[in-house]
């Protein structure tokens, strides 16, 4: 990946046909109204600005590359523009930073209705050539809705109420039996991740088994979330016998899974830690998991203490906490190389472990989009769950 392209390759791109007419405002007015932006052209993707600044950059967290990267200012204009070579499927979240003297400003790329939310705010997004969002994570109106109902449980162990939305598939019944699926940080999988639409959507395809799924949320999450062992104690001694009491559950380890993104997946892999026998299956997204093998400096800050703790001492004495491990990261995000440094660590247990790389960054919308991979796998459409 480079941020620079060869003069045979630019030759053709629209940027440069531009620059070669000389353009005066309303050329430029005609070429703006007459692309998509950022332009994608093959692997080259040009992103435009248009105004009077003394500097503008595209800010993202590519690594590889540095964080901001300059445009050019097409020469007599108020046209400003970057040429990115991205790979094929490559999605990459973005802002624009200007300066006028001595005002910097940052802001989403007003020439771009595309957006990425999170809970930190929102995003501009590219989406390079060969990246289009599933169409199983769009709403489907021949998929028949599950049911999102919710309830409080009173957790001794966390020592709050704690507030889980539960999922009925829409053919849910008392007769059957299902397994059981836990989402760490479920509000903001149910937001930003359209885990719902996804859920309905892959039942409804036969992707998926039917399931039940509760969404939980934490407290302090860099607390609970971070090898916590009274999270662990909510988990596996009160929210799942709850819900195996109430509803038809498999209760068996082969129908309950754990699943998390970043700090989530820190946590789920240390819950099934603490319960070897419990869960069948991990799904772990972009997993947290910083560790030291030489010294202790981790640079992730205070929060990361705990994680680093905890991972360094799995990696020193691996050993089996589940049947089945999907682990996924973005290779455009910082947690690429631990991340590919903990497979062989999970392999090396006797787990069967599933392996999956996206050009993605950090971001729920990376998540979401490995939702079908992961799933299919752990709980595979046409699998019927019944009494025995």
């Amino acid at each position: 990946m480079s941020a620079r392209a060869t003069t045979a390759t630019t030759k053709r791109l629209a940027i440069n046909q531009l620059k070669e007419s000389k353009p005066d405002a309303e050329a430029i007015d005609r070429f703006l109204a007459d692309h998509e932006m950022p332009i994608v052209e093959g692997s080259r993707c040009t992103f435009v600005f248009r105004g009077d600044v003394d500097e503008v950059h595209v800010v993202q967290r590519i690594v590889g590359l540095p964080e901001r990267l300059p445009l050019k200012r097409l020469w007599g204009t108020d046209l400003w523009y970057l040429v990115l070579e991205l790979p094929e499927g490559s999605r990459v979240e973005y802002q624009l930073e200007i300066r006028r003297g001595d005002h910097h400003d940052r802001f989403n790329d007003p020439l771009n209705p595309k957006l990425s939310h999170s809970p930190m705010g929102s995003s501009s997004v590219c989406f390079a050539h060969g990246y289009a969002t599933p169409d199983w994570a769009l709403p489907d109106p021949d998929a028949r809705p599950g049911e999102l109902t919710e309830l409080v449980v009173a957790s001794d162990a966390l020592r709050r109420d704690c507030r889980v939305r539960l999922y009925l598939p829409a053919r849910f019944s008392r007769t059957a039996s299902y397994p059981l699926l836990v989402v760490h940080d479920g509000s903001d999988f149910l937001h930003y991740a359209s885990a719902k639409d996804v859920l309905d959507n892959l039942i409804h395809r036969l992707d998926i088994a039917e399931m039940v799924v509760a969404f939980v949320d934490p407290g302090e999450r860099l607390t609970e979330y971070a090898d916590s062992s009274a999270h662990a104690r909510f988990l596996n001694a009160e929210l799942v016998p709850l819900l195996e009491r109430e509803y038809p559950l498999i209760g068996q380890r082969s129908g309950r899974c754990l699943l998390g993104s970043s700090f989530g997946a820190v946590a789920s892999l240390s819950a099934a830690y603490r319960a070897p026998d419990v869960y069948g299956s991990l799904v772990l997204m972009s997993g947290s998991f910083v560790f030291t093998d030489i010294g202790t400096d981790h640079g992730g800050g205070p929060a990361f203490d705990p994680v680093v703790k905890f991972t360094n001492r799995y990696r020193a004495r691996p050993r089996p906490v589940a049947d089945r491990l999907f682990v996924s990261c973005g290779v455009y995000e910082p947690l690429i190389i631990r991340a590919r440094s903990m497979v062989p660590t999970f392999e090396a247990t006797g787990m069967e472990v599933r392996y999956v790389e996206a050009r993605d960054g950090h971001n729920w919308e990376n998540w979401r989009d490995r939702l079908r991979d992961a799933l299919s796998w752990v709980f595979p459409g046409q699998q019927k769950y019944v009494y025995e």
